[in-house]
């Protein structure tokens, strides 16, 4: 066993102890004894790196630690950061290193779906508030366990659909619930897109410069794969969530957002298949997935071997109500009346910029009902996109139970979460978080 293997087990060990009740301060008030909320950010080489430079542009935030497994990456981003800043955050490859640092409030997490839940649930134990990239969870039963790990801990968990919080959006609810499209009953989710290929390359051993494990993590051992390793993770089944994970949660999410739709669909089904694209990508590459609701339904439609847009959109949403319709994009809404004539619109930036600073100012405030998109939040919309992929799978019409989020077939429920983790890497279930 490694140092950092064994620092981890004693953790856990220690936790056990006191009921894995932790006795760490409170973050607002470590926050009000430092002033500034010091963030450690896991996970720094693409999307990661570009929160990052967000919350570094905070005032009251300070990047004192950055974790990645690349040695290259890790020392680009400190000087990165040190160069912005003045500060020069410590490197740490291992995020087990950060898990007693008492110095830390908030990790910033932007790691391979597979590690996102994991390091939200440790994050929560260790007495850190977390800022978690979508989705929030590889499959359904991590995600629930994250919910419980933020509520139990009482920590400040938001996940990174930044749309939400993107004033565009929030207007286009309004617009919803004052009534002017009368009844709402039907909305539509999509992309659009032509794809590129995924081709592995041949199995090797992993070159110097990374930690191998650690990237594996909770996932099945597997031999090293450069090609997986370098982003086509996200098309395997043992680490991503597809394209529905990864592009449709935001549309999806801001699609029942507008609708009102705050919980669980009651049902869900899939058609859809690999039409197109003769790969080494697992995921569907066309998917229309049906979320059924008690007087509503919710639509999501995936072509990534199609350029051709809808409603001159390449990503976006459709809600359609009695006398009229919404059309949403990234950055922008507009109403139609039953005439498709334009009535109102508005529009704004993506919200990346005011996401974080709503969660910064949640970690001051520990007010989690200020977040604009809560863990909880965050799970439903993530949860919708690992049905969607099951249902795909099973090719069965699902329904689910919202309280122990079940469905009610046994081939699905053997895929809502992992049976087997990596030693060191063992998520726990909800009675153990």
């Amino acid at each position: 066993m490694d140092k950092v293997s064994g620092s981890r087990r004693s953790f856990l060990q220690s936790a056990s102890a006191v009921g894995l009740g932790f006795q760490v301060l409170p973050a607002s008030q470590l926050v009000a004894a430092n002033d500034k909320i010091n963030v450690a950010c896991i996970g720094v080489r693409g999307r990661g790196n570009s929160v990052m430079q967000t919350f570094a542009a905070n005032s009251d935030c300070a990047i004192t630690h950055i974790c990645d497994v690349r040695d290259d990456v890790r020392k680009a981003r400190g000087k990165e950061i040190e160069a912005k800043t003045g500060l020069a955050p410590k490197l740490v490859r291992d995020y087990r290193e950060l898990l007693d640092d008492s110095s830390i409030d908030a990790f910033m997490v932007a790691t391979p779906d597979h590690w996102h839940a994991l390091l939200t649930i440790e994050g929560c134990r260790a007495g850190k508030d977390v800022y978690v990239e979508k989705p929030a969870s590889h499959n359904i039963a991590e995600g629930k366990i994250a919910v419980a790990a933020a509520r139990k801990y009482e920590r400040i968990v938001q996940m990174g659909t930044q749309i939400r919080s993107a004033p565009f959006l929030k207007e286009a609810r309004q617009y919803v619930e004052s009534g002017a499209l009368g009844k709402v009953i039907s909305g539509k989710a999509w992309e659009t897109a032509r794809n590129g290929e995924v081709h592995l390359a041949k199995d090797s051993g992993a070159p110097g410069g990374i930690d191998y494990n650690l990237w594996l993590g909770p996932s099945t051992e597997r031999e090293y794969n450069a090609t997986i390793v370098g982003g086509a993770w996200r098309w395997l089944f043992n680490y991503g969530t597809g394209d529905l994970g990864n592009d449709g949660v935001h549309r999806i999410d801001y699609c029942r957002y507008v609708m009102g739709l705050d919980d669980f669909p009651d049902a869900v089904s899939c058609s859809g298949g690999k039409f197109f694209f003769e790969d080494d990508q697992e995921f569907p590459d066309t998917m229309f997935v049906n979320y059924d609701y008690p007087d509503k339904i919710l639509q999501y439609e995936m072509r990534l071997w199609s350029r051709p847009k809808l409603f001159g959109n390449g990503e976006g949403a459709a809600i359609y109500g009695e006398n009229g319709w919404i059309l949403l994009n990234n950055t922008s809404w507009t109403a139609y009346d039953a005439k498709g004539k334009v009535v109102k619109s508005g529009k704004s930036d993506v919200g990346q910029g005011a996401h974080v600073r709503n969660f910064l100012d949640a970690v001051r405030s520990r007010k989690r009902e200020s977040l604009n998109q809560e863990i909880y939040s965050g799970h439903v919309s993530s949860v919708m996109c690992h049905a969607g992929n099951i249902a795909w799978r099973t090719d069965k019409k699902l329904r689910f139970d919202k309280k122990t989020e079940t469905f009610d077939d046994d081939g699905a429920n053997q895929l809502r979460g992992r049976t087997e983790f990596r030693e060191g890497f063992e998520i726990p279930d909800e009675t153990q978080v």
